[in-house]
């Protein structure tokens, strides 16, 4: 390859090293993050909605059964999200990351905006509650290869030593999309008032997809192919059968699993008890009243959101695992004190609707502030940490696999797994009124495996060179 070809891919004829011009970092880290956040938002719209729509497209009668079905739903979109990342990673490492963004965009705009046009239970019945389904597998398909390719498009882009900074913008973009969707959703709520809301003002948030969609692919267009990929592909050296390579690769795949029980399973766990759980368990255990519930989640995301690059910046100063490690192993220790006092200074006497006079919105701020600090910490460097385990061309699938299998299967089905519990007779009959904070027992858990997994197989990743 000419030393002409390698510099009108944006490399040093000397070494595969991106260029670290300050305008195209940031052209870079906007476009991807952006799209990003966009694809957020339009997964995190159900979730924000959970309990409302258990009562939209699932059978009345039993209003806990509705909110697990619900929930379940949620969780369907997770549980597709790995075979999203196999399919969309072998994409984006075969032809490139460029091309998957717009596949991944589009899918999930148009799946998105197609919820807002349903019909409910109460007219097609268990139909409308199959294409609901139908439609969160979308989602959850588009999503599963969104992620690993705005971290990996952003890390081949900037330098060894700030790609943990860099990386964490792409880590807000979770976050700030479920404080988008939660805004969207209490304007609408506030603007039409809740009978009308309830009726047909739920689809508005859905029908705006079109709109970020427009946006999105405007924005993704004009980006061009990551340096480190571009040079692979220029050489003839991307991989011939990425999912083999990475799966089928015996040291590779002793990578993957490494990643997902020591660093992604624990991150995903605390991710969502500090986001979805918490607001489930404000509005479906402690029975606070919704705007109260995004009032205390939206303030504390406010608050807390900046710290995802303060942690990203400290891992290429300290490293990934000790910052990942010690959220998780804080996380284990604190869970239950704050969800006890969650219940304190909200539902004091477990009245059948926390009574407002009681309701303490600035302690449940900092309780739910506190866990997401914990969510900072475990998510800020997790980007850097899994782009720089694998090589350039399998790295778009090798990465994806064992996150959304840990933040996706691990993460996402906790709030119907933490809810079943809480709701089962076992934990009413040993628990007593205890039993509300038994859901807790399964992310301690996988925080602790998380760490003892992570302690002893990882190893330091803040000085690789990800382009060897």
């Amino acid at each position: 390859m000419q030393s002409q070809d390698i510099e009108a891919v944006g490399l040093s004829s000397e070494r595969a090293e991106p260029m670290t011009d300050q305008s195209t970092i940031r052209r870079v880290i906007t476009a991807s993050a952006v799209g990003t956040l966009f694809e957020w938002y339009d997964f995190y719209l159900y979730g924000s909605l959970a309990v409302f729509f258990g009562r939209k497209f699932f059978p009345e009668g039993n209003d806990t059964a509705q909110l697990l079905a619900s929930l379940a739903t949620f969780g369907a979109g997770f549980g597709v999200r790995p075979l999203g990342a196999v399919v969309f990673g072998h994409i984006g490492d075969l032809i490139g990351r460029k091309y998957t963004f717009l596949v991944t965009m589009a899918t999930m705009g148009l799946s998105t905006a197609l919820i807002g046009f349903l019909p409910t239970y109460a007219s097609w019945g268990l139909g409308a509650t199959a294409l609901l389904v139908l439609l969160r597998l979308a989602q959850g398909l588009a999503l599963g290869g969104e992620y690993g390719g705005a971290a990996t498009y952003v890390a081949e882009h900037v330098p060894d030593n700030k790609r943990g900074y860099y990386t964490s913008f792409i880590q807000t973009t979770a976050t700030i999309g479920f404080f988008v969707s939660m805004l969207v959703i209490g304007v609408c709520r506030s603007y039409f008032g809740e009978a009308e809301f309830t009726d047909w003002g739920w689809r508005i948030p859905f029908l705006l997809s079109f709109v970020l969609l427009a946006v999105s692919l405007y924005i993704r267009v004009q980006m061009q192919e990551s340096p480190l990929f571009a040079r692979l592909k220029a050489g003839g050296k991307t991989s011939r059968n990425p999912f083999k390579e990475s799966f089928g690769n015996p040291t590779n795949l002793r990578y993957v699993l490494i990643a997902l029980f020591g660093a992604t399973a624990g991150q995903g766990v605390v991710w969502y008890t500090g986001q979805f759980y918490a607001l489930t368990f404000l509005q479906a255990v402690l029975k606070v009243d919704w705007s109260t519930a995004y009032t205390v989640m939206a303030v504390a995301l406010a608050v807390t959101t900046p710290l995802f690059l303060v942690f990203g910046w400290l891992s290429d100063r300290i490293g990934r695992k000790k910052i990942m490690l010690s959220g998780c192993a804080l996380a284990a220790l604190t869970y239950v004190p704050l969800f006890m006092a969650m219940k304190h200074f909200a539902n004091p006497d477990g009245l059948p609707k926390a009574d407002p006079s009681q309701v303490n919105v600035p302690m449940l701020i900092v309780l739910v502030a506190i866990q997401m600090v914990y969510v900072c910490m475990v998510y800020g460097p997790i980007a850097a940490f899994l782009v720089e385990l694998f090589p350039t061309r399998i790295r778009y699938s090798s990465m994806s696999l064992p996150y959304h299998l840990g933040n996706g299967w691990f993460g996402g089905f906790l709030p119907l797994i933490a809810t079943a519990v809480t709701a089962s007779a076992w934990a009413k009959d040993t628990f007593g009124d205890g039993a509300i904070y038994t859901g807790l027992i399964y992310p301690i858990f996988m925080c602790i495996l998380t760490i003892v997994v992570g302690g002893l197989y990882i190893k330091e990743t803040k000085h690789h060179r990800i382009e060897t």
